[in-house]
């Protein structure tokens, strides 16, 4: 395992479970976060940098003190908030993305993860996704994160650099922000646990792929330490299952009968999920480092349910 690790957006909902992971492992992890993020982590040893990752000058200055030998980028703005504000989500997530990588590779500090999305990829789409698909994203945050991928590629290809990158689907979390536009799953639960309705942004049919807030904390960490000789793939697609609105509501209603929603179609919401796909091909995950998803769709929901009766 790694001696120090360095996670941008580390104050996050994933960042926190990522540092629990490392620090359970021995790492000391430190955290860049922006400023009133802070105060979210107990290791003793951990450390916390207040910043935006457009400041490339403190960046920079952490990266010297502490000298990771692994950072894990994950600080980024969300998809409905990039569309609120494309301009911004450029100068952020792509363009203070690749000066951060090649401020990496400078100071040699070893992995260096990519938290890339499934919106890298077109809509219409067939499934299931390889990983040769060709990528045309109609969204500001999926055109984000593809030019992040292609210069890390090339700075790997070129420079050597250790750049390691997952493509993950829609992930359903506990803690789910209410920028992504693909949150409602999570919303629901929440809304069914005070026994308030729900008005789905999306149709009873419209699903895609999905993955558990779990898993994906999990692959970061095993993506991270497998072997760099054993990945054959310099980006990864992961897929955990697939689900509707409608297949959504059965469940939560064999857990809290009384719960009442509605549907929405033809929504912005409706219309991205609705075109993305079903299924994405991980198996050279599954073949390199020994992916496996550890949730299905009912083991999801008993989490989620579980979260939202303790709070």
């Amino acid at each position: 395992m790694f001696k120090t690790a360095f996670v941008t957006g580390g104050n996050g909902n994933l960042g926190r479970l990522v540092a629990l992971h490392l620090e359970g492992a021995g790492t000391k992890v430190v955290s860049f976060d922006l400023p009133g993020s802070e105060g979210a982590h107990s290791d003793p040893r951990h450390e916390v940098v207040l910043g935006d990752m457009r400041n490339h000058e403190l960046l920079e200055q952490s990266i010297k003190t502490h000298k990771p030998d692994v950072v894990i980028h994950l600080a980024s703005m969300l998809s409905g908030s990039s569309e609120t504000n494309p301009g911004l989500a450029w100068e952020v997530n792509a363009s203070s993305s690749i000066r951060f990588m090649r401020m990496c590779l400078e100071h040699q500090t070893g992995p260096f993860f990519f938290a890339s999305t499934a919106a890298t990829y077109g809509p219409d789409l067939s499934s299931p996704v390889g990983l040769d698909t060709p990528q045309w994203p109609e969204n500001i945050y999926g055109a984000t994160k593809v030019a992040v991928e292609r210069m890390g590629v090339y700075l790997k290809l070129k420079q050597g650099f250790d750049f390691r990158c997952l493509r993950f689907p829609m992930v359903l979390s506990p803690f789910a922000p209410a920028g992504a536009m693909t949150a409602y799953p999570s919303h629901a639960i929440a809304a069914a646990a005070k026994g308030e309705n729900f008005v789905f942004p999306v149709a009873e049919d419209t699903g895609m792929s999905t993955l558990y807030l779990n898993d994906v904390t999990r692959s970061i960490v095993e993506i991270c330490t497998a072997e760099r000789s054993a990945l054959t793939q310099h980006i990864y697609n992961l897929h955990g299952y697939m689900f509707t609105a409608q297949d959504l509501v059965t469940a939560i209603q064999s857990r809290y009968p009384d719960f009442t929603c509605s549907f929405t179609k033809d929504s912005p919401t409706d219309d991205l999920i609705r075109r993305w796909p079903d299924v994405f091909d991980d198996s050279a995950a599954r073949q390199d480092w020994g992916w496996k998803p550890q949730y299905d769709f009912e083991a999801t929901i008993d989490a989620l349910a579980q979260h939202s009766n303790s709070e």
